[in-house]
């Protein structure tokens, strides 16, 4: 690209939330570093939260926590896994904290006595924020050329306006040639018409055009495709040509909706708009990689079934990054991803006597599964069961992946089976308790909640001694990894937890936190205090994760003796007459059979097959897997 000027690409919705722009934008920025250009993305949440941190998972789903332990929207996981990148807290933008700029400016006099005003002292704010992020490095040391910018709810929406004026002036302060609106809008079907409505859709442009914003190109959302005539309607209504009306349908997997975008010719279009000199001969190997990663998700047929023991699975965002790193893992070993979401607080004896037929019916869910997961989560609510989980998987040799409080919960239930201690519990639900497994730390403040665990990317050392999990990632001696916790297991239990089987195999670089614990004598029963799922991605699947799916389809041991290395023999079923096509050895790769899933793209995989920074410890390190085709 000649013109070294950055070139913005701002992402607006309407007539409904959660239309789909972060995967609209999260697509356009595919579009463009498949072709070479350096993408990094800003997500604007118009909330006047500071971050995500204090949200209930009811409200926004998961809290993503990135490597600087910014706690933020989790539409900026989707960034990471679709485009391979390390995003930063400012990264993330909320009206909280640009008032909380712009307030804390004024009472250090820098406005000179003026009244503050929100135009123009809050859309400068807002423009400055977005020009100087753009400009700060997301994957190694180079800057970037093209900055996604995803303004969250509708247009119209009181709380946003600031936003969108500031933006109305943004697009002269940079220039036309370096600034590009799409609009995402839907398009119903209404059942007793039977036809697509593009009223809605002309009220929201007219609206946004209202504002001072023409979008450049309107990304139609719709449950089935539309036709050229409706496209031309919305042309003639809405003040665009044909060509820039994009229909987006349902589709059964995201990995379409780029390829769906290329055919519509949003490359093109893009490339002459904002003068992006991308050289168009070579486009047709732009999305090779993505293209394999589409036709693999039609294919699969075997299933894994993971079980999720967790607490807000009414809502199946708040367990965002964890469904997309176990379907990560189900691809990487050819295996359609099933999963059944179990409501902890079910499984506990009080289930049992007020309601017999729901506690019955979870637990068969339960112990049908192949493999169990109990993930993160606070308050007392549902630990109970948590803990019940984890005996009935240990005592029954199913494999299980604990994270975060999953860990906390299988370490009280071996203190309370192993040892004896009955009240053994967590300082979180009982303060009192006389044996605190689990302890709160120094960090947690208890009259302040945002912003005060244990955040962030932390080093995590490996004890000396072989480790089923050590040998997943690869045999380093530490792995990096994202935190976000309150409480930790209390080392003083820790020897006599070692003494009946319990392996501490994982601490911080003080080795006074513990990080991961294994059992001994059994399939897989691993848990870390680490969230493994933020780093997981489609082509490199997180360790745990991956330890898991192996573990329940009884494929771990054989991948480790083969040095962590799948083959066509281990993943296929003897039952099967197809021949599954699978990564051959020494970077050879054959075609894929996968599953279908509501994932992300990224680059191949590497060292033990995670995005996890490792450090090798020499000779036994995995081969690692390579699914990426030849295609980066």
């Amino acid at each position: 690209m000649r013109d070294e000027k950055m070139k913005y690409i701002l992402v607006t919705g309407g007539v409904i939330s959660g239309v789909g722009k972060g995967v609209i934008a999260s697509s356009f920025g595919t579009l463009l570093k498949s072709c070479g250009l350096d993408v990094t993305s800003i997500k604007i949440d118009p909330y006047i939260n500071i971050d995500a941190g204090t949200f209930s998972p009811y409200e926004h789903g998961e809290v993503y926590v990135l490597d600087d332990g910014a706690e933020v929207d989790l539409d900026l996981g989707n960034y990471e896994r679709f485009l391979d990148v390390t995003l930063h807290r400012d990264n993330n933008i909320t009206t909280g904290k640009i008032y909380k700029l712009v307030i804390e400016k004024e009472r250090t006099g820098e406005y000179l006595g003026k009244t503050v005003q929100v135009v123009p002292h809050i859309t400068d704010a807002i423009q400055e924020w977005v020009e100087r992020v753009a400009q700060t490095p997301v994957q190694g040391s180079s800057k970037p050329q093209v900055c996604i910018v995803e303004l969250g709810g509708t247009i119209g929406d009181i709380e946003g306006m600031p936003f969108v004026e500031a933006f109305r002036q943004f697009q002269f302060r940079v220039k036309r040639e370096n600034f590009c609106l799409a609009h995402v809008s839907l398009v119903p079907l209404p059942k007793a018409t039977g036809e697509p409505k593009t009223k809605p859709t002309q009220s929201s442009v007219r609206e946004l055009r209202g504002c001072g914003l023409s979008p450049d190109l309107i990304v139609c959302r719709s449950e089935k495709p539309i036709g050229l005539e409706v496209k031309e309607k919305i042309s003639n209504f809405c003040h665009v040509g044909p060509d820039q009306v994009i229909c987006i349908h349902d589709l059964n997997s995201i990995y379409h909706v780029p390829l769906l975008m290329e055919q519509n010719g949003v490359i093109e279009y893009l490339n002459e708009r904002l003068q992006l000199n991308i050289d168009m001969s070579k486009r047709t190997k732009c999305l090779q990689q993505w293209r394999d990663l589409a036709r693999r998700t039609e294919t699969v047929r075997r299933e894994v079934c993971i079980a999720v023991v967790g607490k807000y699975t009414k809502f199946t965002d708040s367990y965002a990054s964890v469904v997309k790193a176990l379907q990560h893992a189900a691809l990487a070993v050819n295996r359609k991803l099933e999963l059944v979401f179990i409501e902890s607080c079910l499984l506990e004896e009080e289930t049992l006597q007020s309601e017999p037929s729901k506690y019955h019916k979870e637990w068969q869910k339960l112990c049908e599964s192949d493999g169990i997961l109990v993930p993160g989560g606070f308050g007392s609510r549902g630990m109970e069961g948590k803990i019940r989980a984890c005996q009935w998987a240990r005592e029954n040799r199913k494999p299980l992946l604990g994270i975060c409080l999953g860990l906390q919960a299988a370490v009280i239930e071996f203190a309370r089976s192993k040892l004896g201690l009955k009240d053994a519990n967590t300082t979180e639900i009982d303060p009192n308790t006389a044996n605190a497994l689990v302890i709160d730390m120094p960090e947690h403040h208890t009259g302040q909640l945002g912003g005060t665990m244990r955040l962030g990317k932390r080093t995590t050392v490996f004890a000396d001694g072989p480790s089923l999990i050590r040998q997943l990632y690869g045999n380093p001696k530490t792995v990096e990894e994202r935190h976000r916790h309150r409480y930790e297991v209390n080392p003083k239990y820790v020897p006599r937890l070692e003494e009946q089987g319990m392996r501490f195999v994982g601490t911080d670089v003080d080795k006074t936190r513990m990080e991961i614990i294994e059992l001994s004598g059994h399939p897989y029963f691993v848990a870390t205090q680490y969230h493994p799922e933020y780093l997981s991605r489609p082509l490199k699947p997180s360790p745990p994760f991956l330890g898991l799916i192996l573990a329940s389809v009884d494929r771990l041991t054989q991948y480790i003796q083969r040095g962590c290395r799948l083959s066509p023999r281990q993943l296929s079923d003897a039952s099967s007459d197809e021949e599954d096509n699978v990564v051959g050895l020494a970077g050879a790769t054959k075609s894929l059979r996968s599953l279908k899933i509501v994932s992300t793209p990224t680059n191949g995989i590497s060292n033990g097959c995670n995005g996890s920074t490792s450090t090798s410890d020499g000779e036994g390190a995995c081969g690692g897997v390579d699914l990426t085709n030849g295609h980066n």
